[in-house]
């Protein structure tokens, strides 16, 4: 009966040697690390309006939605929540689910038919991975970010239905689709083009509609748009938004759905405060830029090799990973905490870390941190 015990550990020993070890760093409520590691990017996960309406929202609801949406989970607040993101996005309608990860795997399993054939961006997350593998449809793994590629495997499947996947800013590196040519051929395909914009949304386009919004693809009866939102609305949950008869198909027939847990009633009512803010103003996305402008010119002149940011994600090359872990390390010794990636969850097994830059951070710690970068470097 140890055998298999044995065989976990054997594992865990092949994962140190090659430097891929993940521990759980617990996080006190009042540490004071300049966090360059969450997704909080516009700083509204502490801001006192959001802390408000989800404190109103607890009161009157309780802890938890205490069943799925189709049970006893769905509230004013979840129904609130889904007509102000569907505003937001210039879409019909608009569905929550209980994570991002969850609303990917459901919007791509719905957008399966017989034959129908996913071709799939290979720097895609593993939510949109774990999406395609799910809906047990062929799928094409397309080099990144290659609208000729997509052509030719779309030209390759002609009279079988299709569907375009892709992210909109990388998680890994932060570029952004080119969205805009993908959905060209895509429609000349006759294929429907998902879009997962979670690192988008609430940073780029028309008052942070997201990139999706900002390639003027928003309303289009062929996209469907998916996000967390965990990142720039700093709550929890998913959304997936698009044509009314789609979001209808999901409520009946997404598994992902239908047989989880709805997101907490308090957290609806907080991000729904978020999307408010989000959508208030645009200072805090300009600083934001021009932060991440400064991260790539400082930390290009002291020699490191850095993404070109097109959101808030900043990427900068490690040697391997057992530099990439040692790296983060130091900066977390040195009280800046920044993300760490490496394979298996990078596409290209390039080592990285990836600072997410926030407006929770104020210049001056910013600035330091980035200089701490530095000095840590292997």
């Amino acid at each position: 009966m140890a055998d298999w015990l044995a065989a976990l550990d054997r594992r865990a020993e092949l994962r140190a040697k090659a430097g891929l070890t993940r521990r759980l760093h617990p996080r006190a409520a009042d540490d004071a690390v300049v966090d360059l590691a969450g997704n909080d990017y516009l700083g509204l996960a502490t801001h006192p309006e959001v802390i408000a309406a989800a404190a109103r929202a607890l009161s009157a609801y309780g802890l938890g939605a205490t069943g799925s949406r189709l049970v006893r989970g769905s509230t004013d607040a979840h129904h609130a929540l889904e007509d102000a993101l569907a505003g937001w996005l210039g879409t019909d309608r608009a569905l929550v689910f209980s994570s991002g990860y969850l609303a990917n795997i459901g919007a791509v399993r719905a957008l399966v038919r017989p034959r129908t054939l996913l071709v799939s961006d290979a720097h895609n997350h593993a939510s949109l991975i774990d999406g395609c593998r799910v809906s047990g449809a062929e799928t094409v793994v397309t080099p990144h970010a290659d609208v000729t590629a997509v052509t030719a495997a779309l030209a390759a499947a002609s009279g079988r239905p299709a569907v375009v996947v892709t992210e909109s800013v990388f998680s890994v590196d932060g570029d952004l689709a080119p969205l805009a040519r993908l959905h060209a051929t895509a429609r000349e395909h006759g294929a429907l083009l998902l879009v997962d914009d979670a690192h988008g949304l609430g940073v780029t386009g028309p008052h942070g509609a997201g990139a999706v919004a900002a390639a003027g693809l928003a309303g289009e009866p062929d996209v469907v748009v998916t996000a967390t939102l965990s990142k720039a609305l700093g709550g929890a949950g998913g959304v997936v938004a698009g044509p009314a008869e789609y979001v209808r198909h999901l409520v009946e027939t997404a598994r992902t759905f239908i047989y989880d847990t709805a997101l907490p009633p308090t957290v609806a009512a907080g991000v729904h405060a978020a999307v408010g803010l989000a959508r208030a103003g645009d200072g805090p996305r300009a600083d934001l830029a021009r932060r991440a402008a400064l991260a790539v010119r400082r930390l290009r002149a002291a020699g490191l090799d850095v993404s070109t940011p097109a959101a808030a994600v900043v990427a900068v090359t490690a040697p391997g990973p057992e530099a990439a872990t040692g790296w983060a390390a130091a900066c977390r010794d040195r009280a800046v905490a920044v993300g760490c990636f490496r394979p298996p969850s990078t596409p290209d097994s390039r080592s990285r870390l990836r600072l997410t830059i926030s407006a929770g951070v104020s210049q001056a710690e910013f600035e330091r941190a980035l200089e701490i970068i530095v000095e840590c470097a292997p």
